[in-house]
């Protein structure tokens, strides 16, 4: 194509008219859904070469706001068809609803965000308290955290709250992987799913031992594990043929077959005497952390299991997560996002008869009907817990819900 050279005079009208041509375009494109007058918009341009410009990218991006909101609200009508749907802000949704399996009615609570509209919300898994042995009640920890919508999170142990699988926060890993379970991972542009692996050696010079988990409880005795001051003060005692030792200040300060006090700038580590037996007092070591997958930049990481949406396929593999002995139906919990990145919720309420529940597959299937690319099911059964606005919005078997250990939780950026 010929380049053609105007003088400054013509580029000037022609800048002019071409601005003027799109603010026009926009007027009549934007006229039906915009409340915004022909005069409003030209009186935006005080001056034709400085201001013109930027007037339109104003429109523009007014334009995009209310086309995304208009969007949002429409895939919402058309996902949940004869369903209660609620603004509890803007890019946020709470919708009831009740599906009918054989004849018997299901029911169910869904949040979900459009996290391009919700900008000043955040999404994160919280703990019941500072330490890990600890629950409180769903509405507690919402409370607590300014949370206007939390769901139950990962599975734990009941006798003492532990979580019983990866949970990292604000970067920070609490608790480690338990048989490679699935995970969601949340970043600050999106979500990611897998199955995690703990990938973390301590370090000492030319010594370098694998470490099997962090702030769990010991499954094998020839697991080398890692126990940080959320552990609680003292780390649990050395199995047979084991020995531990702390760390402070990453310099190891004692060694002992019996259970150390956890430093609160440090942590211990408790394992085989044949592993550890090569570390010293007075050891400089390095505590290396990280998982399989590699999630570079992930700000949070909250496991459960099995998988109910792969790739956009249903998928339930709760055999290979050593999960078999949830199936049926029963209350359930999951959590899941959009090829559009928005991030759903759910609450299933079962075992009474106004609602049976779901098996998994059941509910992998709805995470799929609603538009989930990828999906996990959560700790349900009696910790299925909706909090919504101040309430519980669900019918948990236990009124308000049985305490939880953690909880993944709608709250706004600090």
């Amino acid at each position: 194509m010929d380049t053609i050279f105007l003088c400054p005079e013509k580029r000037y009208l022609n800048l002019l008219a071409a601005n003027i041509a799109i603010v026009g375009a926009l007027v009549l494109t934007q006229s039906a859904f915009l409340p915004i007058m022909a005069n409003d918009l030209f009186a935006k341009v005080s001056n034709p070469v400085m201001d013109t410009g930027q007037a339109s990218i104003t429109i523009i991006n007014e334009v995009t706001k209310e086309t995304r909101e208009k969007k949002f609200d429409e895939s919402i009508k058309n996902r949940y068809p004869n369903a209660s749907v609620n603004e509890i802000d803007k890019g946020i949704k709470h919708i009831r609803l009740t599906k009918y399996y054989d004849g018997k009615p299901v029911k169910i609570n869904v949040v979900e965000i459009n996290s391009k509209i919700a900008k000043d919300y955040e999404i994160l898994p919280v703990l019941a308290s500072e330490n890990l042995n600890s629950r409180k009640t769903i509405s507690n920890i919402a409370e607590k955290s300014n949370a206007i919508v939390a769901l139950n999170g990962t599975y734990f142990k009941p006798q003492t709250g532990v979580p019983l699988g990866t949970l990292m926060i604000n970067e920070k890993m609490y608790t480690g992987p338990i048989y490679d379970r699935v995970a969601i991972g949340i970043f600050d542009n999106g979500y990611d799913v897998a199955r995690i692996q703990l990938n973390s050696s301590i370090k000492s010079g030319d010594i370098k031992v694998k470490i099997d988990n962090i702030n769990q409880p010991r499954m094998l005795s020839t697991y080398v594990l890692a126990y940080t001051s959320d552990w609680g003060s003292t780390a649990p005692q050395t199995p047979k043929y084991g020995l531990q030792f702390a760390v402070e200040n990453n310099k190891i300060t004692k060694i002992s077959t019996s259970a150390l006090n956890i430093p609160q700038n440090g942590y211990v580590i408790a394992g085989p005497v044949s592993l550890l037996n090569k570390f010293k007092v007075g050891d400089k070591v390095d505590l290396q952390i990280s998982t399989i997958p590699e999630w570079k930049n992930v700000r949070h990481i909250i496991s459960g299991g099995p998988y109910l949406v792969k790739n956009n396929e249903v998928f339930v593999d709760m055999t290979a997560q050593k999960l078999a002995a949830i199936g049926g139906k029963n209350p359930r919990s999951a959590i899941g996002y959009t090829a559009e990145n928005n991030l759903i919720l759910v609450s299933v309420d079962g075992r009474e008869g106004s609602s049976v529940g779901m098996t998994l597959m059941q509910l992998g299937n709805f995470m799929k009907s609603i538009g989930c690319v990828n999906a996990i099911n959560l700790d349900g059964g009696g910790s299925t817990v909706m909090y919504v606005n101040g309430k519980v919005v669900n019918n948990p078997q236990v009124k308000g819900g049985i305490p939880l250990s953690n909880a993944i939780v709608l709250t706004q950026k600090s």
